[in-house]
Parts: C-alpha cells; sequence; structure tokens
C-alpha cells in the first residue's frame, strides 16, 4: 500500500508559480487558485488547531515542570535514604564502640586485680624473707650459744697456785 502511495507522488508532477496565482500540475480537472484564497485557507486552518497546539504546548510545559520538581523530590528522597544509611553505619559504629570500651573496662579491671594480688604476695614474700631471716639469725644466734655454753663445759686446767 505504501508503495502505490509513492509511485502516485511520483506520478503527481510540482507545482509552479506564476504572479499571483499557483497553477497546479495538470490534470483532467486543472484548477488555477489564488494567493489570497491559499493565505485565508492557511490563516483557517492554523486558527483551528493552534488553539489546540497551544493548549498542548502548555500541558507539555506543565508536565516538564510536574517531572522537574518530582525529580528534584526523587533526588531529596534518594538523600535522605543515604543520610539514614549512613546514620545506620554510625549507630553500628557506636554500638561497636561501646563494646570495646567494655572490653577496656574488664581488662582494667582485670589488671587492677592483678595489681592488688601481686602488691599482696610481694608483700606476703617480704614478710616470708623476713621470717626466714629472722629464724637464720635465730638460729646462728642459737649455734652460738650452744658453741659457748660448750666452751664453758670444757674443762680448764686449773691454774697451780
Amino acid at each position: 500500500m505504501d508503495k502505490e502511495m509513492q509511485d502516485e507522488e511520483s506520478a503527481v508532477p510540482a507545482a509552479s508559480h506564476r504572479g499571483d496565482t499557483l497553477e497546479l500540475p495538470l490534470f483532467e480537472d486543472a484548477v488555477l487558485v489564488d494567493k489570497d484564497v491559499i493565505e485565508k485557507l492557511t490563516e483557517g486552518l492554523i486558527s483551528h488547531y493552534l488553539p489546540d497546539l497551544q493548549h498542548s504546548k502548555l500541558a507539555l510545559q506543565e508536565l516538564t515542570k510536574n517531572q522537574s520538581v518530582l525529580l528534584d523530590t526523587l533526588d531529596q528522597e534518594i538523600a535522605k535514604f543515604r543520610e539514614c544509611n549512613s546514620l545506620l553505619d554510625i549507630n553500628a559504629l557506636f554500638v561497636e564502640a561501646k563494646l570495646y570500651h567494655n572490653k577496656l573496662v574488664n581488662i582494667r579491671k582485670e589488671m587492677l586485680m592483678l595489681h592488688e594480688k601481686t602488691t599482696k604476695l610481694k608483700k606476703r614474700a617480704l614478710k616470708l624473707q623476713q621470717q626466714k631471716h629472722k629464724e637464720v639469725l635465730e638460729q646462728e644466734q642459737q649455734r652460738e650459744r650452744e658453741l659457748e655454753r660448750e666452751r664453758q663445759l670444757i674443762a680448764k686446767p686449773a691454774k697451780k697456785t
């Protein structure tokens, strides 16, 4: 069907201009048309379709404006979601920080407890060392007393008088 229309169009010779009239190609019913008539027909056609076209143009402009507003709103919503996700990340970091803080507090308590135990053990070791030293001194003093007693018990030759 498109081929038939193309054939018909190619068979139609182009229109030519002569002065104030437009001469259409030769057909069986050739008609000469005045330029004023063409202008009035054109104005009539334009005046018939122009309001609808202008209305359509305004509607398209309004749609474009609304689409722009929707895109801006969508961008804002996306930004809010990103911010919300970053807040979730921040919350996760705070939870993790709290966990590590608790671990540090426990380690500190454990270190204080170990410090107290080592201090007590050092004091006990010092007391034991002092007691051992005291026992050693007492043993030496006891030995010296025994040696002194043995010396006193050893018979002394009598002095000749």
